[in-house]
Order: C-alpha cells, then structure tokens, then sequence
C-alpha cells in the first residue's frame, strides 16, 4: 500500500527558504514517479515538479525553476523539495504524489479535482511578509 508522508511546510518571509520532504512507503522509488502538486485557495491542483522512477529525470513548472529543486535520497526513501526565493504567489498546500505520468505535461498542467490515486496529506506553505 502506498503511503506519503509529507513534513517540512510553515510560514516563511517573502525571499526565505523551506524543504519540504516526502517520506515514501509501500513501494521503492525506483517503481513509481513521485512528485510535488500544490493548491492554492480556490485553484486547482498545479504540477510544481517531479523525478521519474528509473531514469531521475526532473520536470519543474516554469514558475518555480531556477528556484524549486526536487531530489530523491533512496537509503531513507524520501523525496525532497527545496523551494528557494519563495514569493507570496507560492503559497499553497503542497501534496506529494507518487504514481503518475513525470513528463512536461504534468508540470504545465492545472488539475481541478486530484487526477491520481496516491496523494499525501499535504503540507502548508505560507510566504508572508
């Protein structure tokens, strides 16, 4: 069964810095793509990034590249993201999501309701002054 467990959220100043870590279980990260959605109020659910199973290969929604970087440490099963020059805009409820598509179009996508089947509970960001 899988399970995600997220950690790392709170409120930061405008330009800080959070890591967000998502304990992963049930499967090894070698068998599923996992990734990071979030939600602000009253939007859908957005395709922040993602690291692919096997390969590794990252997909960060334009928004947030250059200060968003998603890793993956196989000894603690744990995907992490480091979110970095955080704006008022990133403030979200951030899931971790395993099992789904890690491609383009996953990171340029705004899903209304939850478009996958294994989800976390969701961590809280908040960027304010």
């Amino acid at each position: 069964q899988v399970q995600l467990v997220e950690s790392g959220g709170g409120l930061v100043q405008p330009g800080g810095s959070l890591r967000l870590s998502c304990a992963a279980s049930g499967f090894t990260l070698d068998d599923y793509a996992v990734g990071w959605f979030r939600q602000a109020p009253g939007k859908g659910h957005e395709g922040v990034s993602c690291i692919s199973s096997a390969e590794g290969i990252t997909y960060t929604r334009d928004s947030v590249k250059g200060r968003f970087i998603i890793s993956r440490d196989y000894a603690k099963s744990t995907v992490y993201l480091q979110m970095n020059s955080l704006r008022p805009e990133d403030t979200a409820l951030y899931y971790c999501v395993a099992d789904f598509p890690c491609d383009e179009t996953t990171v340029v996508a705004t899903y209304r309701t939850k478009p996958f089947d294994s989800w976390g509970q969701g961590t809280q960001v908040t960027v304010s002054a």
